[in-house]
């Protein structure tokens, strides 16, 4: 990853809503949305950001990227681990 900013971390959900106004179509079941939200972790509570479809195509794309720099991470934190069973580290 070369460059640090475009890590965001977190999962990408589709939810709709209900505004809570009486005469709303939403208090008849039509609901709003759906919206996208990135839920993710802050100081260990889960949260839901929501994400504006103008930025969406950039927070999944920056999603997917941390995704990929996570799985390279594990890949090569598990290749150190079997080198340590080895006793072969430098």
């Amino acid at each position: 990853m070369s460059d640090p900013q475009v890590v965001l971390m977190g999962l990408l959900v589709s939810q709709s809503r209900r505004c809570g106004k009486a005469g709303c179509r939403c208090a008849r079941g039509e609901e709003h949305g759906p919206y996208t939200y990135l839920s993710a972790r802050v100081g260990g509570v889960a949260r839901l950001r929501y994400v504006p479809a103008a930025l969406l195509n950039v927070v999944r794309r920056r999603v997917k990227q941390t995704e990929v720099f996570e799985a390279v991470i594990a890949e090569i934190a598990a290749i150190n681990l079997e080198l340590l069973a080895r006793r072969e580290l430098d």
